[in-house]
């Protein structure tokens, strides 16, 4: 196995690898390193790094794994980068803004303290918006993070140094979080896989945790990952009052899904849809025809009144305030992103009621959850353009999908709709490459609560096509 091909070896694979002592966390974390060394100049994904200490660790998991008799834990030795806008305990975290350049936290977020219980090793951040504001990863502290897929084209945001990390092979695995589609996002304009949880499976810190449309989660290159990363985090957590009683064991091998009804919707009735992924999706569910599945079209029968004016109602209600409360006295260390956010917040406070935002929600579920009961999965598109270029101006008035305008910030992904629709899980997967080399993404929506069922349907489909990544030729050009 050559040091590339180890780079982008799965969890799963080189947890046995450690076993047969076949391959060393050592060795992987060297490999790893020394790509980021060759190749963040210009893909600039990473945030702060911390080689040596985690090199380290590293070492005595090596040593861990030559005892006779050793068990080791689920993650043991496995490399981890953790988004910055995650508190590692001990360490820097800038939530992409100059205004916390000093921050350092006391304590981790419960989803980063279990993955390191678990045998992670951190060894670095990745990059990420300012107050991950944005579907773009660009900001004043860190710079403009690049696809490396196609480094004209960003990697989506608000997770998109994890995105960009996972797809350059400077990693195994990363997490991200997610209130619009900040993790499937960059899973899609990255080509890698991205779980949105439904809210409270994954503990939290404050005050995501309390925000319903928030969800921290796992991003991989495979869905047995991400899985494996799931069981680790998810459960109930001690100071997390919103954290779920259950837990739910997910599959990591795939198995039939025949017999499997799977309800689609291209546009959701009203998306603008560029037509390679268009094309793209629908050779997506062709591969679940292939497999057996029962795949249908749906009506959803929403509207951009119905689910977006409710998610801009959101931003200016909860998420977007806190761009007004950081201008009043930082004005001078903020992105003109943000400052335009807290400027767009202000104009919009006459519709601060967020009952308005509920009656939307509701009104969006009563044609969705009728679909989900008689489907076991909901299949869409995750961005229905693939990606933006990499200084994307999130309020750009001149922006357009198929030549016809569209919100610079929302117009060009279809993700916010399952953050408002908070309980039901959705897995993000790619679907294939457009004629610019960037990839594009599908998610499988899931019934509320109905984790297991979404990873079933995506473990089948990743198997048919022979996984990602797996391969010198399934990898961004850029870094074989």
């Amino acid at each position: 196995m050559t040091n590339v091909d180890l780079a982008y070896a799965s969890a799963t694979e080189l947890l046995k690898l450690f076993k047969a002592r076949k391959a060393s966390p050592v060795e992987l974390l060297k490999a790893q390193i020394a790509r980021s060394g060759k190749l963040n100049k210009e893909i600039n994904c990473l945030a702060d790094c911390y080689f040596d200490e985690a090199l380290v660790k590293a070492k005595a998991a090596e040593q861990l794994y030559a005892k006779r008799g050793f068990k080791p834990r689920a993650l043991e030795g496995i490399p981890l980068l953790v988004k910055d806008a995650q508190r590692v305990k001990g360490k820097r975290t800038t939530h992409g803004s100059l205004i916390f350049a000093s921050n350092i936290d006391d304590h981790s977020d419960p989803q980063i303290e279990r993955l390191e219980k678990a045998g992670a090793i951190i060894f670095g951040r990745t990059t990420t918006p300012e107050f991950c504001l944005s579907g773009v990863t660009h900001s004043r502290i860190w710079g403009i993070t690049r696809n490396p897929w196609n480094l004209d084209y960003g990697p989506g945001g608000s997770s998109g140094g994890s995105g960009a990390a996972l797809a350059a092979g400077f990693t195994t695995l990363a997490t991200g979080t997610d209130i619009g589609g900040s993790i499937r996002i960059p899973a899609s304009a990255c080509g890698v896989v991205g779980f949105k949880p439904p809210h409270g499976r994954n503990p939290d810190g404050p005050p995501g945790n309390f925000d319903r449309f928030n969800h921290c989660g796992p991003m991989t290159r495979t869905i047995a990952d991400a899985a494996l990363m799931q069981n680790t985090t998810s459960g109930p957590h001690p100071l997390d009052h919103d954290s779920l009683r259950n837990r739910v064991r997910l599959p990591v091998k795939a198995e039939s899904i025949r017999g499997m009804k799977i309800a689609y919707s291209l546009d959701f009735g009203y998306v603008e849809v560029d037509p390679e992924v268009r094309r793209n999706t629908l050779a997506a569910l062709a591969v679940f025809r292939g497999l057996g599945a029962e795949v249908n079209e749906v009506d959803l029968g929403w509207t951009p009144q119905v689910d977006l004016d409710c998610f801009h109602w959101y931003n200016a209600m909860h998420f977007g305030r806190q761009t007004i409360w950081h201008r009043e006295k930082n004005a001078r260390l903020m992105t003109a992103y943000a400052l335009k956010t807290a400027d767009a917040v202000e104009r919009n406070t006459g519709i601060n009621d967020v009952h308005k935002a509920w009656e939307r929600i509701h009104t969006m579920y009563q044609t969705l959850g009728p679909i989900l009961a008689a489907h076991d999965v909901l299949i869409c598109p995750t961005n229905n353009l693939a990606a933006v270029k990499a200084d994307h101006d999130p309020w750009d008035q001149a922006f357009t999908v198929n030549g016809k305008k569209a919100d610079a910030e929302y117009g060009w992904i279809m993700t916010a709709q399952f953050n408002m629709l908070h309980n039901c899980p959705v897995l993000a997967v790619p679907s294939g490459h457009t004629k610019h080399g960037i990839p594009t993404g599908i998610q499988i929506v899931g019934r509320t609560w109905d984790d297991a069922r979404v990873f079933r349907a995506g473990l089948a489909y990743e198997k048919a096509l022979g996984g990602w990544y797996t391969a010198k030729e399934k990898r961004p050009v850029l870094n074989n």
